[in-house]
C-alpha cells in the first residue's frame, strides 16, 4: 500500500510524466493499480454524498450511501469508455507519439487526479452535510465540488498532452523571442511547430476537453440518484427524462426563487 500511495504522490507531483518519458511517448503509469485507486478514492467521495439521506433518516438510506459509493467512480469510468476514443484519434490528428495504451494510462492517471481531489474535498461536503437541511444547497454544492475537481484533473490533462503532442514548444517559450534569431537556436530546428499549429492543437485539446465535460455531466445524470432526496423512497436508478443542465437550473430556482 505504500508503494501504491508513493506513485499517487510521483502522479500528483508530476514525476509520474517526466519530460523525459513524455519526449519518447512513453507514459509510466500502473493502470491497474490507478484504477483500484480510483474506485476508492471516488468512493470516499460517495460515501460524503451518501450522507445527506443518510442523516435525514429517508427509508433505506443506508442503501443510498452504498449507492453513492459505488455509483460515483462508475461515473468516471463510465466518462472514459465513451470519450477515450474520440481523445486517441484527436491525438492522432495533431501528430502525438502516445500508443494507444499510452493514451490509456493516461486518461487513468487524469481520472485518479480527478477523484483524488474530489475525496480531499470530501470533508468539505461532510461538514456543510451537518449544518443545512437544504436539499437544493446540498445537489449544487456536490456539482460544485465535482466541477472543481473536474477542472484540476482536465487541466492536468491538457497540460500534459500539450507537452506530448508540441514537445519543443515550451523551449522556444522559455528561450524568448530572440531565441529564433541566434545562430543554431531552437527557433530555427525544422521540427518545431509554428505559433499557428499551437493556436490549433491548444484548440482541439479543448474541444475535446469540453467533449469530456459533458459527457460526464450527463452520465451523472443518467447514473442518479447520488445525495438521495430523503422525501422520496431509496432506487438505485431514476426515469432518464429531462438532462443534466435542465436540472440544474430548476435546483438553482428552488433555492433561489425568483418570479
Amino acid at each position: 500500500m505504500r508503494t501504491w500511495l508513493r506513485q499517487l504522490d510521483d502522479l500528483l507531483r508530476g514525476r509520474a510524466t517526466s519530460p523525459e518519458s513524455l519526449v519518447e511517448g512513453r507514459i509510466a503509469l500502473p493502470a491497474r493499480r490507478f484504477v483500484v485507486l480510483a474506485i476508492v478514492l471516488g468512493g470516499v467521495f460517495g460515501f460524503f454524498m451518501g450522507w445527506y439521506a443518510y442523516l435525514r433518516g429517508s427509508p433505506d438510506s443506508a442503501w443510498q450511501v452504498l449507492a453513492s459509493m459505488v455509483k460515483l467512480p462508475a461515473l468516471f469510468l463510465l466518462t472514459l469508455v465513451v470519450t477515450f476514443p474520440s481523445l486517441y484519434v484527436f491525438n492522432a490528428l495533431m501528430g502525438c507519439r502516445l500508443s494507444f495504451m499510452a493514451t490509456l494510462r493516461l486518461l487513468i492517471g487524469a481520472i485518479l487526479v480527478n477523484v483524488t481531489v474530489a475525496a480531499s474535498l470530501g470533508p468539505i461536503l461532510g461538514f456543510f452535510t451537518l449544518s443545512t437541511t437544504s436539499y437544493p444547497f446540498m445537489i449544487l454544492l456536490n456539482v460544485a465540488l465535482l466541477a472543481v475537481a473536474g477542472v484540476v484533473a482536465l487541466g492536468f490533462l491538457l497540460h500534459t498532452l500539450r507537452r506530448l503532442s508540441l514537445p519543443r514548444w515550451q523551449e522556444i517559450e522559455s528561450a524568448g523571442p530572440e531565441a529564433a534569431d541566434r545562430p543554431g537556436g531552437a527557433g530555427r530546428a525544422p521540427d518545431v511547430v509554428d505559433a499557428e499549429q499551437y493556436a490549433q492543437a491548444r484548440s482541439i485539446f479543448r474541444v475535446w476537453v469540453l467533449i469530456y465535460g459533458l459527457v460526464g455531466a450527463q452520465m451523472g445524470w443518467l447514473l442518479r440518484p447520488f445525495i438521495g432526496n430523503p422525501n422520496i423512497p431509496f432506487e438505485w436508478f431514476r426515469s432518464r427524462e429531462g438532462n443534466f443542465f435542465s436540472a440544474v437550473m430548476q435546483q438553482l430556482h428552488n433555492l433561489l426563487p425568483i418570479d
